[in-house]
């Protein structure tokens, strides 16, 4: 990219490029990424746009199209993602948050404040990976508090510094675990984002997810359900009576994770809900009270 270029002129340049290569958050991205190699935000950016790029700015932004050219996530390039209106850090081991599990939050939501006993809600995410279900609920529900469960001790301590950083460290612990294995005591409401790609469905995956996202947030066995086996009965043991447990779905998923969840004595009551592109992406049921 020419070093006689403005701000303005950079940033159309790099959504065309973008574009050509097939890339369909084009314009968002090129704004994104001449923002981080500039270092100004939207405003910023405005008021700056037709100041001319230096030589090192120029340089800093072709080695960032470049990347994203190669596949790499903007969300991996700059550290950050947005997740329910929550600036959240990544790592290597954990998942981009995505709008897909937004469902996930709406549906749990949904399902707590129908439950009448719902006062000094207590609840658990299980393969927590940045926190991102697990604080936009605590956000949303200001006298919660809650435990995010994960395998991965990078993954945890990305999750403590985003609770930290939002101001809901108070609030919520993390603790590393195989789902809901450590976890002891009644639960007002559990979600959980596990991996539930078909194994051999990982190599067909698009390379911002393939060769970015890490495996073990990915791969959920041959049939892409093994990790629901083992967190719904976990899951069920720690419910209290009327509590609710919410889980993300793959596409063709939701019914056969709702016979799991009947098999754990758990009862489906609301369908499942489906995120912006018709998939059924959440799905929930509830311990009856015996």
């Amino acid at each position: 990219m020419s070093d006689s270029i403005t701000i303005e002129a950079a940033r159309r340049s790099l959504a065309a490029r973008l574009q050509s290569a097939g890339i369909d958050s084009a314009e968002l991205d090129a704004r994104l990424l001449v923002g981080h190699a500039l270092g100004l935000d939207l405003t910023g950016m405005i008021r700056a746009a037709d100041r001319t790029l230096s030589a090192d700015e120029s340089s800093r932004l072709d080695a960032l199209a470049g990347r994203r050219l190669a596949g790499e996530p903007v969300a991996r390039m700059l550290g950050r993602k947005e997740f329910w209106g929550l600036s959240l850090s990544l790592s290597p081991a954990t998942l981009v948050p995505r709008p897909d599990t937004e469902t996930v939050v709406e549906l749990a939501l949904e399902m707590l404040r129908a439950n009448p006993a719902r006062q000094g809600t207590r609840i658990a995410d299980l393969g927590t990976g940045t926190g991102a279900i697990l604080l936009a609920l605590l956000s949303e529900l200001h006298g919660a508090v809650g435990v995010g469960t994960d395998i991965s001790l990078e993954a945890l301590e990305t999750a403590r510094g985003n609770a930290k950083r939002l101001g809901l460290a108070d609030r919520a612990s993390f603790v590393r675990c195989d789902y809901a294995a450590g976890l002891t005591g009644a639960f007002d409401l559990i979600v959980s984002n596990p991996p539930y790609i078909r194994s051999g469905d990982i190599a067909g995956l698009a390379v911002e997810v393939r060769d970015h996202d890490p495996d073990k947030a990915l791969d959920g066995g041959p049939d892409g359900l093994d990790a629901y086996r083992a967190l719904i009965p976990q899951a069920a043991r720690i419910l209290s009576p009327g509590a609710a447990l919410v889980v993300e779905a793959g596409q063709g998923q939701a019914a056969a994770i709702e016979a799991l969840m009947t098999a754990a004595e758990l009862t489906p009551q609301r369908a499942p809900r489906a995120d912006l592109g018709g998939i059924l992406r959440a799905v929930g049921a509830r311990k009856m009270p015996r």
